[in-house]
């Protein structure tokens, strides 16, 4: 089983959870990438390589019966044509690559962005017969889309393709997704609320829960799962704010404070990213953000903070026998347990790509965002 982004966050639970159910895993990581680990693991072969280049594709999907492609580029900085190469070229690369190695079953991890409309209010019970939109809110929600498209259209006969969408993947080993920023900025005293008084009620998905589903897209039956897509997340519907200030709290940290109305923090998003832009192209840097990562606060990252958004999973349940096995509560304890094992909080949010920027401030946040993480969707 090839499984791509594998030295990423999500990429890295699904070699483990794949060496749990027997599979020989080759982990495709990047030239450069952190793979110390990948490298310990009995029955794990690392390979390098890059979606950007076909002839090591082709050798990393070489004799693998299936593929779990979790690579991508999901930051919300960049242009059109670093989103274009690493999601819709690479992902047709290695479907290319997949289908002359002889691979019969091929996993796109999506992602529901894939769905969200420049301009849309709340949006409850999503399931998957809502229409990909006309317009999309930036280039990874298209990028995401378009590479989606492609997979379930090169379903066939001998060759099974389809794309789990999970959201807000969280859980222990995350360094660079919305929970450790969340509460990186919590612990720093300069994350507001920026709900506006409004209800956030959104799903999020533990990455056991995503790793479960993905190795159930593996295996199901090919007429039944052939050319499909699914929504994947927690059993739990979870009100975000209350729950950022929860998760903060296990670690000390204060809760987000103060309360901004809705209209102007949409209004501080839009000033901080522009900023953020005016900024980079003053100092000669262009627009893909570089190595300090990207705005400290995105229009993308304040819809995704303060629009409801929740998924049926009828449709994985029935198709994929998905239950979401691990709960919140579970996973929250789980979490602390890591945390507490790799130094604490400081610890975890000062990781590989952790943010210590405000989310309000207009200065870049000195974060790093490799184009292909394997984290899948982490944003919530």
């Amino acid at each position: 089983m090839l499984v791509t982004g594998a030295s990423g966050f999500l990429g890295g639970h699904l070699v483990d959870g794949a060496l749990r159910q027997g599979h020989q895993v080759r982990a495709l990581v990047r030239p450069g990438s952190d793979a110390v680990r990948l490298r310990s693991l009995p029955g794990v072969e690392v390979v390098t390589g890059d979606l950007t280049e076909g002839s090591s594709l082709a050798r990393a999907a070489e004799g693998c019966e299936a593929v779990l492609h979790s690579a991508a580029r999901v930051v919300d900085h960049g242009s059109r044509a670093q989103f274009e190469a690493a999601n819709v070229t690479g992902t047709l690369r290695l479907l290319a690559a997949a289908r002359s190695a002889g691979a019969r079953r091929f996993v796109f991890v999506s992602s529901p962005s894939a769905l969200m409309r420049v301009r849309e209010g709340d949006r409850l019970g999503i399931d998957e017969s809502t229409p990909y939109p006309e317009r999309w809110f930036n280039h990874y929600c298209e990028t995401k889309a378009i590479a989606e498209q492609h997979v379930r259209a090169a379903d066939g006969p001998e060759f099974t393709t389809c794309a789990v969408r999970p959201r807000g993947i969280w859980g222990p080993r995350d360094h660079a997704g919305f929970l450790p920023r969340m509460v990186d900025a919590m612990r720093s005293g300069r994350l507001p609320d920026l709900s506006g008084g409004k209800r956030v009620l959104v799903s999020l998905c533990h990455v056991d829960n995503a790793v479960d589903a993905c190795l159930r897209a593996a295996l199901a039956p090919a007429g039944r799962v052939g050319g499909m897509a699914y929504f994947v997340v927690d059993r739990e519907e979870t009100d975000l704010w209350p729950f950022l200030a929860r998760v903060g709290a296990l670690f000390g940290c204060r809760p987000p404070a103060p309360r901004i109305p809705l209209r102007l923090g949409r209004g501080i998003a839009a000033a901080v990213e522009t900023g953020w832009h005016l900024h980079r192209r003053s100092a000669g840097r262009g627009r893909d953000g570089g190595p300090e990562g990207g705005p400290p606060l995105s229009r993308y990252m304040l819809a995704l903070l303060t629009r409801s958004a929740t998924y049926d999973t009828t449709a994985a349940r029935y198709d994929l026998g998905y239950t979401a096995p691990r709960t919140q509560a579970e996973g929250l304890r789980a979490l602390h347990e890591w945390v507490t094992a790799v130094g604490g909080v400081a610890a975890w949010t000062a990781g590989p790509a952790a943010s210590t920027g405000s989310l309000v401030s207009a200065r870049p946040a000195p974060r790093t965002a490799p184009d292909h993480t394997g984290q899948g969707d982490t944003q919530p």
